[in-house]
């Protein structure tokens, strides 16, 4: 039996502390972020971590700053074998990464060293990358530069959402800590260091990454809109509104010449289609005024007058 502290915020930790709280080791504590205001109300909530941790009675901390003194005294107190970390949110200071017995390791969901950083399924998906994974490393001072244990593999399918692909790692990622977990006690475990040579950067996202540049070609816009889902959504801009485009489908120009990227080809029935660069077209399944509800084109196009030739803005992003 291993003694864990737990690091944690979003759901994509929630699989991982589930499975520890499940299995013979111990979780000393779990560490997450302190509650905070959400929401356009700035309603006060508790992490996804935190709510599980209360379900099953786990100790929960949620230091400010983890290089507080009451901090490292009470972590010191839990005498850890091994810290585990998932999506936390925060770096952790030399001396809390040093303070279990074994190591601290990390889940990540990409395989590295390919998308270091706050984003990596996200990056990958707009990447357009077929394939992508969930990674068991020894966390050090530089951001998610530490030797390996094991890893993952999955593919990625040509419409999944980050959202889907991030909650399957998540999932993986629990499974494979705990073999890890095993390994490390049996003093059987085995540390790859990563070529740095070969590392990408997968840095967090902001609402700007989501504006839609007409001029890419469609199959770059698709993966865009897959990537940013659920958050911060592929959004473009006509006639000065704001629309945030939440599915679509790579299609086909039938005329002989392309019109400019960002042109409405097509607007009935339950087809919007919008030209691209390279003379593509992307089909707008699901899309969302902003600050109305997301509606499936043949819906939004009731009792809307857009005819083909007006054109969405082609602001890169």
């Amino acid at each position: 039996m291993v003694n864990v502290v737990f690091y944690g915020t979003p759901d994509f930790a929630v699989p991982a502390l589930t499975r520890l709280l499940d299995s013979p080791h111990r979780v000393a504590a779990v560490v997450t972020q302190p509650d905070r205001g959400r929401g356009r109300g700035q309603r006060v909530s508790e992490s996804p971590v935190k709510r599980t941790a209360t379900a099953r009675g786990a100790r929960v901390l949620q230091p400010e700053r983890l290089g507080d003194g009451a901090f490292f005294a009470t972590l010191s107190a839990l005498e850890p074998d091994l810290a585990v970390v998932a999506a936390y949110g925060r770096m952790l200071p030399d001396a809390v990464l040093a303070a279990p017995r074994l190591r601290t390791i990390n889940i990540h969901p990409s395989l590295l060293p390919k998308y270091r950083g706050a984003a990596p399924v996200q990056r990958a998906i707009i990447a357009g990358e077929t394939e992508t994974g969930v990674t068991i490393m020894r966390l050090v001072r530089e951001m998610d530069a530490g030797p390996t244990f094991a890893r993952r593999t999955r593919p990625i399918a040509p419409d999944e959402t980050s959202d889907v692909v991030e909650a399957d790692l998540a999932r993986l990622g629990a499974d494979l800590v705990l073999e890890v977990i095993g390994a490390l006690e049996a003093g059987t475990a085995t540390e790859r260091a990563q070529d740095h040579a070969a590392a990408t950067l997968a840095p967090r996202l902001s609402r700007e990454d989501g504006r839609i540049d007409w001029r890419a070609p469609a199959v770059a816009i698709h993966d865009r809109v897959r990537g940013l889902h659920p958050w911060p959504h592929a959004s473009a801009v006509l006639d000065g509104a704001r629309y945030l485009i939440h599915r679509t489908a790579v299609a086909a120009l039938s005329g002989p010449d392309a019109p400019e990227p960002g042109t409405l080809v097509e607007a009935s029935g339950d087809r919007l289609l919008v030209a691209t660069g390279h003379g593509g077209a992307l089909a707008i399944l699901e899309i969302q005024p902003e600050g109305r509800r997301r509606i499936g084109a043949r819906a939004f196009l009731v009792g809307r007058r857009w005819s083909p030739g007006r054109r969405f803005d082609t602001v890169s992003a």
